[in-house]
């Protein structure tokens, strides 16, 4: 009956411990995932730019010829200089873009 209640005692405290270790783990792996999923304004294709959210073929086109003239963008804000490209548009696709 000792054995069974140390069982039932461990098997509890590893319970409420288990979500504690793997919610850290869990956390890294979503932030992994969401730097891989981003898409850099700087080097991404057209077709690319178009998994944005609001961003259709010729927005692309345009966000490709701006950096082609003038160089690559410095901040996402820059984003804003390209024609078509509004304050809600930008805020819908910054979190998934990313600027190197």
């Amino acid at each position: 009956m000792k054995k069974l209640c140390g069982f039932l005692a461990m098997a509890v405290c590893l319970s409420m411990a288990a979500p504690m270790m793997v919610q850290p783990v869990l956390a890294a792996a979503e932030a992994t995932a969401a730097t891989a999923a981003a898409i850099n304004i700087n080097t991404a294709s057209g077709e690319q730019l178009q998994d944005l959210p609001g961003i259709g073929q010729v927005v692309a086109e345009r966000i490709i010829a701006y950096r082609t003239e003038n160089g690559s963008f410095a901040s996402a804000d820059d984003l804003l200089k390209v024609k078509g490209i509004g304050v809600a548009t930008l805020e819908k696709i910054r979190g998934r873009i990313v600027v190197q």
